[in-house]
């Protein structure tokens, strides 16, 4: 089976604000285990035999964090694809379709980088079934057995069957769900996208409806020309995308302008809910019912569901003491969080933000963070520790004048060769080996030692040794804003020595 997988990691989480930010994704950070949620993504496809390497389809901005996610698996990618500007599914996935050419036996199984999958092996199984049908000429969603009247979840209402389907092979065996339609696939009749709670209570209780996981496969071939023939808009602008593209390295830079005049759509929306019924050079919509541990983790409140939890129904993680709590939610990251006598809580507290909320409320957090993106506040967008691909920095202090940052430099990385015109910059270094360069010099610093860089000085830092160097990066100046740089290289933007 030549399977090709696309990783959807776009995408900004802004309901599980405030760990999840928009230049640090939920999909980037490790929210049930020791991996993320794009790792884990990436692992669960190792069980299944023909698999190729993932093309993973990204923001600009996430570029190193899915380069690093990718290295700590010692895992290469087919290509990393940037968007310079989010657009939703359907055009993230033609830009893979379209780099993909004609490969006439290509199935492209399309993977929100966000969601939990607790069945591996069950996931693997699914795909090999839906690889069958995907090779029949049809476009295919895996639907989730509802067993909640979920609000947060789109919605697919089953038609009558496509086609009954078997085991990995697609000769026998069972497809999901049960008595006569065990094996069975089915004709998507209509999507139903996020419904208030009356009518998804009716929707399930009446068994005809599935979750609409987000989860695809298809030929490219097959998605191309449906796509040409319902959104020929989105097409157009993907493919003068793609003839456009400027390769670097594993990262693949679509034309901006012509991505950046692409409609915004998702998969459903743009293919799904258009294509017919099967007939004579016509693709069809089928959904396949699976059972593999799904949830897209896209609230507070699906991580309570999903999280592992106390004797009263807590998930508590970090410096935390909880007295008379029950079900609720607090996570600590930066300081000491004491809660009281709640019930149902919601309470995130990281460095610069904390969000209180009733677990009821979790939906509403994304209006919230929309509000902040709208009056200018960082907080929507950043944490005060942002990764960079030669390490991360944090924000230590700030004032009038002035910013105090720590920097972690990974071993055998460096900063781009860059200049300030407005800001002077003093280094000390409290852990490991620093190499620098300041003008036309170069020497090392040890741990206590440090460097001054005047304004206008050309400079770089570079990590040596085989720990990690950290330092202390006192600016100074009249203005020190991030924009206050020139860069004379971009090595260091595609570094990711471990």
């Amino acid at each position: 089976m030549n399977l090709q997988p696309v990783v959807l990691a776009g995408g900004s989480g802004s309901r599980l604000w405030p760990l999840s930010r928009e230049l640090h994704p939920k999909q980037f950070l490790p929210l049930l285990g020791d991996e993320s949620p794009f790792q884990d993504t990436l692992r669960r496809l190792d069980g299944i035999d023909g698999v190729a390497p993932p093309i993973v389809v990204c923001n600009e901005e996430h570029r190193f964090l899915v380069a690093e996610g990718l290295r700590q698996q010692r895992r290469a990618a087919r290509a990393i694809i940037l968007e310079p500007v989010a657009r939703n599914t359907a055009p993230a996935l033609t830009l893979a379709a379209l780099t993909l050419g004609d490969d006439p036996d290509a199935v492209m199984l399309a993977m929100p980088a966000d969601h939990l999958v607790r069945d591996a092996g069950a996931f693997q199984a699914a795909a090999r079934r839906g690889a069958a049908l995907a090779r029949g000429n049809r476009i295919v969603i895996f639907g989730v057995p509802p067993h909640s009247p979920h609000t947060g979840y789109g919605y697919i209402r089953r038609g009558g069957k496509s086609a009954v389907i078997g085991g990995d092979d697609g000769s026998d065996g069972n497809g999901g769900g049960g008595g006569d339609d065990a094996g069975a696939a089915f004709r998507v009749s209509e999507f139903v996208e996020k419904p208030p709670p009356e009518a998804a209570a009716r929707m399930v209780a009446s068994g005809g409806y599935l979750w609409n996981s987000g989860l695809f496969m298809m030929r490219p071939a097959v998605w191309l020309r449906e796509l040409r023939r319902h959104r020929p808009d989105i097409a157009a602008a993907c493919e003068a995308a793609v003839a456009g593209l400027r390769r670097d390295g594993d990262f693949y830079r679509p034309e901006p302008g012509a991505f950046a005049a692409c409609p915004a759509e998702s998969v459903d929306y743009a293919v799904m809910e258009r294509v017919g019924g099967g007939a004579k050079g016509e693709a069809e919509c089928a959904a396949l019912p699976i059972d593999i541990g799904w949830s897209d983790l896209g609230a507070w409140s699906s991580l309570w569901d999903e999280g592992e939890r106390d004797g009263r129904g807590n998930l508590i993680r970090g410096d935390v003491y909880a007295k008379s709590m029950a079900d609720s939610v607090v996570i600590s990251r930066k300081r000491l969080v004491a809660a009281v006598g709640l019930r149902d809580a919601i309470i995130i507290e990281t460095a610069d933000a904390v969000l209180a909320a009733h677990k009821d409320s979790a939906q509403a957090v994304k209006g919230l963070v929309e509000r902040l993106r709208d009056e200018g506040r960082p907080e929507y967008a950043n944490h005060l520790r942002m990764s960079r691909p030669w390490g991360a920095y944090e924000t230590i202090d700030a004032g009038e004048r002035f910013r105090v940052k720590r920097l972690t430099v990974n071993p055998g990385a460096a900063l781009s060769l860059q200049r300030h015109h407005h800001r002077a910059e003093h280094w000390v270094v409290v852990r490991g080996i620093a190499k620098v360069t300041r003008g036309g010099e170069e020497f090392l610093l040890a741990e206590n030692q440090s460097a001054f860089v005047p304004i206008g000085v050309d400079h770089r830092l570079e990590n040596p040794g085989v720990i990690p160097l950290e330092v202390i990066e006192v600016q100074t100046g009249g203005y020190i804003e991030e924009d206050d740089i020139v860069r004379f290289n971009e090595d260091a933007d595609h570094q990711w020595h471990s």
